[in-house]
């Protein structure tokens, strides 16, 4: 007799409610419940792969899972870390977060599940050669190995082509990745170290590619694959084209806002490899109970380490079975789904007596008792009204039970996971709340939570670094604490797992779940992120900021704890030592120090951190030197995660002219800020803002990224602006975006459109088209060097079909393109000037690079007419 270890915690780490856990309990309608019944009788599967967070096609997600019923994933290869962000400040990593929660808030609303691999979106990429180079090709390999093998598609589906035509390199290689992947999945040669960790080799029936017609790239064709997905869901409610648009618009910091489409809609295949399709991408595969069967004995090896001896699914028993589920389908009552359940429950022992292992056995029996849970009525929650605990704190935990049906449902025991069971034996009666109070030690797990990616520092431009296997895929990290709660129903155990929440009611959003968070005893941060040390005004007077803020934040309470705070440069410098002082949990302590105390401008390293030392009651020292940042937006669960904060130096010498500068916000970026530091008084300036009078009293006026697009009051207010230039003022606008379907913003004094042609390459050269041009001597002199060291890219949504008043200082390209001028455009335009700026110095000014900081200068500085 065969023995085999069933290793259930493989395919459990890859559930979709685990993946989403920070969400509301799900609940489920009547017509939902059928839905997930007639799904039970389909084991077909396929993997969706693309690059990016809004790469996936998200009218097609919604049919496969929602009317072909088959379990639908989707790989994107980064977080979309380097992108832009319509909402907010956050770039890199956060940016990658906020994504990564979008893209699971879509795939609740089109049923799929999400995955990701350890690759960083490092920015733009025009060529995949780049992009697999910067990224760590064999890693990035494995890793969808590792989700192929670990899913067991059966179809697998490449968003993009391998070449041009995938728009750019991310995406090409996103497809010649999952070319690679499909024949190294099936080969017990390649990544063996993953069987160790119950995977075996697979290979899907076939690779296609999803065809599309983008703007002027049309890929499809009448000899393609062609399926209408565009169908209604009367049990929805729904098309998939309206489940898509509503999917889609889940990407908000991406302006990915769509219409919910109605009427056909057609998706086209071509083929790739393996098993060539013509009418269906899943011809050719069983997709019904019959795939299953086998003929052998063996013996499942729980996680308890009891053995148990099973015969294997033989024919009768598969369509004992796949009869049994279409008998309670046609039996279902819609109004009354618990009268299912005793048949659910006797079907869910079959099915674990007699399923063989692997991730069909897994994903069905979970299948099964979610449909029980939901048709039973059953109401399970395990929640905190405190949102945040140190390590080692105790926290009164609610565990809640109601059962709003007939059934026969007792609670019998629950527990925290790896904790010792409660036992309870508590028959429960229909809608009646059941709910008690256990305390919770947080005593286990890391000294504060942090996403499973970043708990190691990324060593490579392209990667993050992840060491344990099981983590590799997952869409964010498993709960700080669950619950399970052991429940019978109709005579069958089933265990419950369920997150600890932080849950409370908002006054204007209602009740809500957020995470429960384990947090640092204290965070510290600076008060920039960059610090000018050598600004000199026209009479050169340094107006740079001569204190170092530090900010330390308490997240507990206690009288005289003896406490150090020390400043590192290449040396250790004290600024306190062994101090008594009060900490008071949420309060603030900023610490204004001399910068020139604690600062070398002759040591190498040009970047300085605060440490904090503590020593609490229990006498044990606590070493600090992280800020601990929540994120938090209406339309995702905050977001918490800590990172080591610096400031950088920044000596050289940078020249301002003028003193008061209005900013009119867009997107996010951190211009503000800059602006402060190089010694401006700034005046955020709104719609009422914006007339002639007031704006005389401002030497310049600079736009966000993208404000013409988020500000549509700015488009009324063309002409005021226009005046303000004439009348001798200096208006600086940074890029914005052509957006299709709208009517581009007027606002240049003469015209010019905004296309999509940007410069990846940030080391691409510049040139100095107009040498003698104002921007590049005026008070600073602009060479190479301003150059050197930039971050991610150049440019981006250049100036094009450029009107002959402007002037465009500046010529640059990416490698094997021709040169571009629109990076930056000037004009004059009475008294004034205008100039539009596609350099990217929303990523540069908060990396610190002075040459960003010296044409912004010299852009504010511009000379009247």
């Amino acid at each position: 007799m065969k023995k085999m270890t069933l290793l259930l915690l493989l395919v459990n780490c890859f559930s979709i409610d685990m993946l989403s856990a920070q969400i509301a309990p799900v609940t489920a309608s009547s017509a939902d419940i059928y839905q997930q019944l007639k799904k039970l009788n389909v084991l077909g599967s396929v993997l969706y792969i693309a690059a990016h967070p809004d790469d996936e096609n998200n009218g097609l997600l919604p049919y496969l899972a929602k009317e072909k019923l088959y379990r639908t994933a989707y790989l994107s290869l980064t977080r979309g870390d380097g992108g832009q962000n319509l909402i907010g400040p956050e770039q890199g990593i956060e940016l990658g977060m906020i994504r990564t929660h979008e893209l699971m808030a879509a795939r609740s609303i089109d049923g799929s599940e999400q995955y990701f691999t350890r690759a960083y979106e490092f920015g733009f990429s025009k060529s995949s050669e780049e992009a697999l180079r910067v990224w760590d090709r064999v890693q990035v390999l494995a890793d969808v190995v590792w989700m192929i093998r670990s899913l067991q598609p059966d179809i697998i589906i490449a968003r993009f082509p391998p070449d041009a035509r995938a728009g750019h390199g991310h995406h090409a290689a996103s497809a010649i990745i999952a070319n690679e992947a499909y024949i190294a999945a099936a080969d017990s040669t390649k990544f063996t170290e993953q069987f160790k960790y119950g995977v075996k080799p697979w290979r899907a029936k076939r690779l296609v590619w999803n065809t599309f017609n983008f703007g002027r790239t049309n890929t499809i064709s009448d000899n393609q694959l062609k399926m209408e997905v565009g169908a209604y869901n009367p049990l929805l409610g729904k098309s998939y084209g309206e489940l898509g648009g509503e999917a889609r618009s889940m990407h908000k910091s991406q302006a990915e806002g769509r219409p919910r489409r109605r009427g056909e809609v057609f998706e086209y295949f071509a083929h790739v490899a393996g098993d060539s399709a013509k009418t269906d991408i899943m011809e050719g595969v069983n997709t019904n109970w019959s795939r299953l069967t086998q003929k052998k004995e063996m013996t499942l090896v729980g996680s308890d380490g009891k053995e148990t001896p099973i015969q294997l699914s033989s024919e009768a028993d598969i369509t004992y079975i796949q009869h049994a589920i279409q008998e309670i389908i046609d039996q279902y009552d819609f109004k009354q789904p618990d009268k299912s359940v005793p048949k659910l429950v006797q079907l869910y022992r079959r099915m674990y007596s007699k399923l063989p292992p692997g991730p069909w056995r897994i994903q069905k029996l979970k299948e099964v008792q979610e449909i029980i849970e939901h048709a039973s009525g059953l109401f399970v929650e395990a929640f905190t009204q405190q949102e945040t605990a140190l390590k080692g704190d105790s926290v009164r935990v609610n565990f809640f039970v109601n059962k709003r049906s007939d059934v026969n449902a007792t609670i019998r025991s629950m527990r925290f996971v790896g904790g010792q069971d409660t036992v309870v034996m508590q028959t429960t009666e229909k809608n009646k709340n059941y709910q008690y109070t256990r305390i919770l030690v947080s005593d286990k797990g890391p000294e504060y939570t942090q996403p499973y990616w970043l708990r190691k520092t990324k060593t490579t431009d392209g990667m993050f670094t992840v060491d344990d296997q099981m983590d590799i895929g997952k869409a964010w990290s498993d709960p700080v604490f669950s619950v399970i709660f052991d429940i019978e129903v109709e005579g069958a155990h089933f265990q419950i797992q369920r997150p600890v929440m932080y849950k409370y009611v908002d006054a204007e959003r209602g009740e809500l779940y957020q995470p429960f968070i384990i947090v640092p005893h204290v965070e510290i941060y600076m008060g920039s992120t960059v610090i000018l040390t050598n600004v000199k005004d026209e009479k050169g007077i340094n107006r740079a900021d001569s204190v170092l803020h530090v900010v330390y934040r308490s997240n507990f309470t206690e009288q005289n704890v003896v406490a150090s705070l020390n400043i590192r440069q290449e040396s250790v410098k004290p600024v306190f030592s062994r101090e008594k002082r009060n900490f008071v949990k949420g309060q603030r302590q900023i610490v204004d120090i001399p910068i020139s105390k604690v600062y070398n401008p002759a040591a190498a390293a040009q970047y300085m951190e605060a440490t904090i030392n503590i020593v609490p009651s229990n006498g044990r020292t606590l070493n600090f030197s992280d800020y601990f940042k929540s994120i938090r937006y209406n339309h995702i669960p905050n977001i918490s995660y800590a990172f080591r904060d610096h400031v950088k130096m920044l000596k050289d010498e940078i020249k301002v002219r003028g003193k008061k500068v209005g900013f009119i916000p867009g997107s996010g970026d951190m211009m503000p800020e800059a602006l402060k530091q190089m010694g401006y008084e700034i005046k955020e300036l709104g719609d009422a803002d914006i007339t002639d009078d007031n704006l005389q009293q401002y030497d310049a006026i600079v736009t966000g990224v993208r404000a013409y697009n988020l500000n549509e009051w700015l488009t009324s207010k063309y002409d005021v602006m226009m005046r303000y230039v004439e009348k001798g003022g200096n208006l600086i606008v940074q890029y914005n975006r052509n957006q299709g379907g709208v009517a581009a913003p007027k606002i240049g004094p003469y015209p010019f459109q905004i296309s999509t042609t940007r410069v990846t390459e940030e080391d691409a050269e510049v040139r100095f088209s107009i040498p003698d041009h104002p921007v590049l001597n005026f008070p600073n002199k602009i060479n190479s060097t301003d150059f050197m060291n930039w971050v991610q890219e150049r440019s981006t949504y250049q100036a094009e079909q450029v009107d002959g008043r402007y002037l465009s200082p500046l010529s640059m390209n990416d490698t094997g393109e021709k040169p571009s001028t629109g990076s930056l455009i000037t004009a004059t335009y009475g008294k004034g000037n205008f100039a539009y700026v596609s350099l990217v110095m929303f990523r540069q000014l908060p990396a610190g690079n002075a040459g960003a900081f010296k044409i912004l200068a010299n852009l504010i500085a511009m000379p009247k007419h």
